[in-house]
């Protein structure tokens, strides 16, 4: 192909598919008007009862239920949440919190994912050289470390299980389901365990294999599960700066999707 001529030959499969617009926008999750739900102060989680989150161009899934002086959410929330409250619920103080305590580079506001979820765009992103930041929250952390009612610690007693979480994200672009990623949020299979890991910081997942999206699916799967109830590890992550660019830092993913580009360019 010649020259900007693979843009093009993009632009012309989104025509074609109907999607309108290719968005260059980054869901930060900043705009997203965070109250008190369920009296915890910093979170948004679906309480208000819009079975949805709207922000940035961005609709989120979210599916929250009230029954009695309990409730349940899956889906997406979001949350500022930087410290825990000794006096607060142990189980919501940390089903809001991610990790490193707060957004991605410093941000205030980030997303937090239960269960199983997806997130629809305005207009396809093109997501090359672009990816988002991930982590872990702190409730499935505590479970990874040291288990709990339902599920094992990682490692198991010995440390030698070869336990993991990992994250699935799967692109689709008007309806066609296109590629996956995957990405580990904690990995214990290695033979030396000292390599054994639960990511701590926020970390900068390469989208560039999904290509042009419309839509991501987000899904957790485990080596720890039960054969009736499915997976025992907590089903959570938190989320921020989707469509992102990477850090200075992460230029190398920026390098490498160039390259890409330039080797498809040398095929055509």
């Amino acid at each position: 192909m010649k020259r900007n001529s693979w843009h093009a030959a993009l632009l012309a499969a989104v025509i074609s598919l109907g999607v309108s617009s290719v968005s260059t926008a980054v869901v930060t999750f900043e705009s997203v008007p965070l109250g008190g739900g369920n009296g915890i102060d910093g979170v948004w989680n679906g309480e208000n009862g819009a079975g949805k989150l709207e922000t940035e161009g961005a609709t989120f899934t979210n599916s929250y239920t009230a029954a009695g002086s309990s409730y349940y959410w899956s889906g997406f929330a979001a949350s500022n949440r930087v410290t825990l409250d000794p006096d607060g619920d142990w189980y919501d103080e940390h089903q809001y919190l991610s990790v490193p305590r707060g957004g991605a580079n410093g941000s205030a506001t980030y997303g937090i994912f239960y269960g199983w979820g997806s997130v629809s765009f305005d207009g396809a992103i093109d997501m090359v050289g672009k990816g988002s930041s991930i982590t872990n929250n702190t409730y499935a952390m505590d479970s990874m470390l040291n288990g709990d009612f339902f599920a094992k610690k990682f490692g198991g007693a010995s440390g030698d299980d070869a336990d993991w979480l990992k994250l699935t994200i799967t692109g689709s672009l008007g309806g066609v389901t296109g590629t996956s990623i995957e990405f580990y949020l904690a990995d214990f299979r290695f033979s030396d365990n000292s390599q054994d890991y639960i990511i701590t910081d926020w970390t900068f997942v390469d989208f560039s294999a999904l290509g042009l999206v419309d839509k991501l699916d987000f899904a957790l799967s485990s080596s720890d599960n039960d054969p009736t109830y499915g997976m025992n590890t907590p089903a959570y992550f938190a989320i921020d700066d989707i469509g992102a660019i990477p850090e200075p830092s992460s230029l190398a993913f920026v390098f490498a999707a160039l390259g890409l580009l330039g080797s498809r360019r040398r095929q055509g």
